[in-house]
């Protein structure tokens, strides 16, 4: 998922992205009424006689971001207390406003953007890869900077780096990291005559303790940098044949692996009546590389999957694994998506909140939740284990997050996800290097979040260990199938 840059499709950028690629070749981004601080140069009052207009300039609630429409055009800037640059969205209108004003942009190789009034100078901007929807409100004017080109030397730079970090970043508490201090110990270093790779290192260097899999910085090649949870690393595509090898053989000589999404999803039918889905990724399963692409190609998936004979009757499925430890991550309604067809009962899946104060890491915008509401057709209400392990990431974290609020709740089997659940806020500094950072928070029922140390499993089982590859083995897989054949896949 990205900060309204649906110039990056899929939605969110996990450092291990690469996983479900690699995969593939081997097998196969909150609403409310709290306000952040008012950009310089902006008013807060309504500017427009006409409520229902869209028309103006908008500052939105979170995301560091204002958005102008004009006519036919809509335009977004990233913004922070010492900038305003030109965002990555710049769409056209595809036709005229709706009965309720609502208003739908194409951005060029990109997911859909629409705007809808929602009341008096407030607005409401909805991605179409995204769950739910940012509350945009109506200001004066363009602050005076975002019509000057920004300057782009080192320390420039710098401060553009750093402010955008420590206006929108949520966890340097819990990562234990002083970014005050960070700016202290690094800002000294730059200076007007400081080269692209030294200035590549330090922008790294202050990242790095981070340890968060969605941020990452990319300044041409040569000079790319994305992290992950320590003792992570992506698997080569030798060692992805090897886990590919393991788990084949967890499901036994007999079992017949249907494939689609170039291989992102696959089915397997088990002895009795088990069946084994795979989930490698949540975006990119079709040339054609779009959103709408994808959610049909999920679906003729899912229909071929979930069938009347498997959902119901005497010989339906007596439990499902579903296995995500090898996804990469992608689009969070893919995921909710997939959870339709698991539940016959409507539930909250999660609740999602963006920070919402430049000056304080504690404050977000007010919680919006988002619910799994059961498929119109045949749906699998039976025992589920669900497979996850540190490869686990980003959308594929957040799906495993929607199926805790499941009836029977699923057993999870294996090792902790990897702990990255927020879209991501994809910036462009004033040189043109590209980064990225979470700026949200994903919550649970009662208001936890699995941030940094990731979803724990219910029964702790190695993941693919350097010994059971060797071996061809899999237990985590044994385990699921043994906990479900015996009618026991309790949490």
């Amino acid at each position: 998922m990205t900060e309204l840059s649906p110039g990056h499709p899929p939605t969110r950028r996990a450092a291990l992205l690469l996983v479900a690629t690699a995969l593939v070749t081997a097998c196969a981004p909150a609403a409310g009424a709290r306000t952040a601080a008012v950009p310089e140069g902006t008013a807060t009052r309504p500017a427009a006689r006409h409520p229902a207009s869209l028309e103006g300039v908008w500052r939105m609630d979170g995301y560091g971001t204002l958005v102008t429409i004009d006519g036919r055009r809509l335009r977004t800037y990233e913004t922070t207390a010492v900038s305003c640059l030109p965002g990555s969205a710049d769409g056209v209108r595809t036709g005229p406003p709706d009965a309720a004003g609502r208003v739908e942009f194409a951005v060029p190789d990109a997911v859909r953007v629409t705007v809808a009034p929602h009341s008096p100078g407030v607005a409401r901007l909805s991605i179409q890869d995204n769950v739910g929807y940012r509350t945009l409100h109506r200001v004066a004017a363009l602050p005076a900077r975002c019509h000057r080109r920004p300057a782009k030397d080192p320390r420039t730079v710098f401060d553009v780096f750093w402010h955008t970090y420590a206006e929108n970043y949520p966890f340097f508490a819990a990562k234990g990291v002083d970014w005050a201090a960070v700016r202290a110990r690094h800002r000294p270093r730059v200076t007007a005559r400081t080269t692209d790779d030294e200035l590549f290192g330090v922008l790294r260097g202050m990242i790095e303790p981070l340890h968060d899999g969605h941020t990452n910085l990319s300044a041409g090649p040569g000079r790319v940098y994305a992290t992950s949870r320590p003792g992570t690393a992506a698997p080569t595509p030798a060692l992805l044949k090897q886990m590919d090898a393991a788990i084949a053989a967890g499901l036994g000589p007999g079992a017949t692996l249907h494939r689609w999404a170039g291989g992102a999803l696959s089915y397997a039918d088990l002895p009795g009546r088990l069946g084994y889905l795979r989930i490698t990724s949540f975006t990119g399963y079709t040339a054609q590389g779009d959103y709408a692409s994808d959610v049909a190609e999920l679906d003729r998936a899912l229909d071929a999957v979930f069938t009347k004979g498997r959902t119901s009757g005497p010989k339906a499925l007596r439990g499902l694994v579903v296995d995500l430890r090898l996804n990469g991550g992608g689009s969070d309604p893919l995921g909710l998506r997939v959870a339709s067809r698991l539940t016959d009962r409507p539930y909250l899946a999660y609740r999602k909140h963006a920070r919402n104060d430049p000056a304080d890491p504690r404050k977000f915008t007010p919680d919006q939740p988002a619910r799994v509401r059961p498929h119109d057709g045949p749906r699998y209400t039976g025992p589920l284990a669900v497979l996850t392990g540190p490869l686990t990431i980003s959308a594929g974290e957040t799906f495993a997050q929607a199926l805790l609020g499941r009836t029977p709740a699923p057993v999870r089997i294996g090792q902790n996800t990897q702990g990255v659940f927020s879209d991501t806020l994809d910036r462009t500094l004033p040189n043109g290097w590209r980064f990225a950072l979470p700026n949200e928070e994903f919550l649970t029922a009662d208001g936890r979040t699995f941030d940094g140390a990731g979803i724990p499993p219910a029964v702790r089982v190695p993941v693919f260990t350097a010994e059971d590859l060797a071996a061809r083995r899999d237990p985590a897989l044994s385990r699921a199938r043994a906990l479900l054949a015996a009618g026991r896949p309790t949490p």
